[in-house]
Order: C-alpha cells, then sequence, then structure tokens
C-alpha cells in the first residue's frame, strides 16, 4: 500500500509538472500567433507596399490571369521562420522554439484560409459565409485593394478588422 501511495505520489507530481508544460506551450503558441498579425500588418505596410513592391504589385493590379503571382513569394518568404522555428525547436527536444514555429505555422494557414481561399477565392469554398467577420474582413480586404498604388493603402492587416467595417453591415451588399 505504502509503494502505490508513493508511485501514485511520484506520478502526480510528473502529472502536474506536465500540465503546466502544456499550459506554457499552449500560452507560447497563442502569443506567436496574435503576434503575427502585428508582423504581417508591419510586413504588408512597409515591406510589401515598400521595398518589395515589385513582388506584391500584381496582387493589386491584375496583369494575368495565371493562378500564381509574383505576391505568392511571399508565402515562401514568411514560411521560413516558422519552419526555423520548427527544425531548431526539435532539435532541442521541443523546447519553445517549435512552440513559436507553430503559432507562426498555424496563423500562416489561417491567413491562407482567410486571404486565399475566403476573399480571394483561389479555390470556390467559403462563398457564402454569412457571418459579420467575416463580411467585415471581406469589406476591409476590399478597401485595402482600392488602392492600386503602394501609397495611401490601408488596412494592412488579416484578422483583426477595425470596428469601422463592423458598422452597417446588414444594410451594405459587400
Amino acid at each position: 500500500m505504502i509503494a502505490f501511495l508513493f508511485t501514485g505520489k511520484k506520478y502526480l507530481q510528473h502529472y502536474l509538472i506536465n500540465m503546466e508544460n502544456i499550459l506554457i506551450n499552449i500560452l507560447i503558441v497563442l502569443a506567436s500567433f496574435l503576434s503575427m498579425e502585428g508582423v504581417a500588418w508591419c510586413t504588408h505596410k512597409y515591406v510589401m507596399h515598400g521595398l518589395l513592391w515589385t513582388l506584391h504589385k500584381d496582387h493589386h493590379k491584375k496583369e494575368s490571369s495565371a493562378f500564381f503571382e509574383h505576391n505568392d513569394f511571399f508565402t515562401l518568404i514568411f514560411s521560413l521562420p516558422g519552419i526555423a522555428g520548427l527544425f531548431f525547436g526539435m532539435q532541442q527536444d521541443s523546447n519553445f522554439l517549435f512552440w513559436i514555429g507553430l503559432g507562426i505555422t498555424i496563423y500562416g494557414l489561417a491567413y491562407f484560409l482567410v486571404h486565399d481561399i475566403f476573399i480571394h477565392q483561389r479555390f470556390k469554398l467559403f462563398r457564402n459565409a454569412d457571418n459579420n467577420y467575416f463580411k467585415a474582413i471581406r469589406r476591409a480586404h476590399k478597401v485595402h485593394h482600392k488602392h492600386l498604388d503602394k501609397q495611401d493603402g490601408e488596412c494592412f492587416g488579416m484578422l483583426w478588422v477595425p470596428f469601422k467595417y463592423f458598422k452597417n453591415l446588414n444594410s451594405k451588399k459587400l
């Protein structure tokens, strides 16, 4: 009986330590995911509409009916930090870099689903989403694409939508 209580106590301590690690890892993933919206906003405004406008321009001014755009190179560029975090984190027994990389990768997936599939309909899915959040995202992105040059843009983020785009959603057709 004493042996059972001793091993049970050790098991419980091990379980609680693992639960603590799991919660910390979940928080790291969430923080990384949420931070990526700020990174995406800054990168979109200052890099894509700045130094690397030549790659992003065809996303605003359709010059070809091809499926891929020069803008799609950003997918490769932006995936590198997530891949690096996953790789180097796995080299160190899934340390915090792995969980940061996972948060970045999940944000990349969300970005792809919202931007390429929902907004630009590169694949004909989620066409009839009748949710105010998705309507506001679509409205904000249309306002962003209204500007065809790299200057005077607005709404550079993707998942966080300014409140003004939620106003009068049901009265305007998107």
